[in-house]
């Protein structure tokens, strides 16, 4: 059986785009992570120890973000993705990675990936 484990709208500044501008300036991104992992030992000793901290996975993640510079969306999705998966006791990560005002008319933009752990 496996748990889901969510954060929302977590925001990353970061470089990122192919543009001559793009690579001088932080970019705000927006991220949405599923956790797929076993709440069970979380939910009986009512223990941070046995839960996956979702606070240490946000600040990881914007840790990782806030030194990154890539040009795609789908690059740095990937990089978050694997990062997750190799330092967290999660099995898999679905991950929703925004970039709100990218293109002019739209509200948004981003990608959505789905991994796990290779078995």
């Amino acid at each position: 059986m496996s748990d889901l484990v969510f954060l929302r709208g977590l925001c990353l500044d970061t470089v990122i785009g192919v543009t001559a501008w793009e690579g001088e300036v932080r970019q705000r991104l927006l991220l949405d992570l599923d956790m797929a992992c076993s709440t069970a030992a979380a939910a009986a000793s009512d223990e941070l120890d046995d839960a996956l901290d979702y606070a240490a996975v946000a600040d990881r993640v914007r840790e990782f973000a806030a030194s990154a510079r890539t040009r795609l969306i789908e690059k740095l999705a990937e990089e978050l993705a694997r990062l997750i998966l190799s330092e967290f006791a999660v099995s898999r990560v679905r991950l929703q990675l925004r970039k709100p005002g990218a293109v002019i008319g739209a509200q948004d933009l981003g990608v959505i990936i789905e991994r796990s752990r290779e078995p």
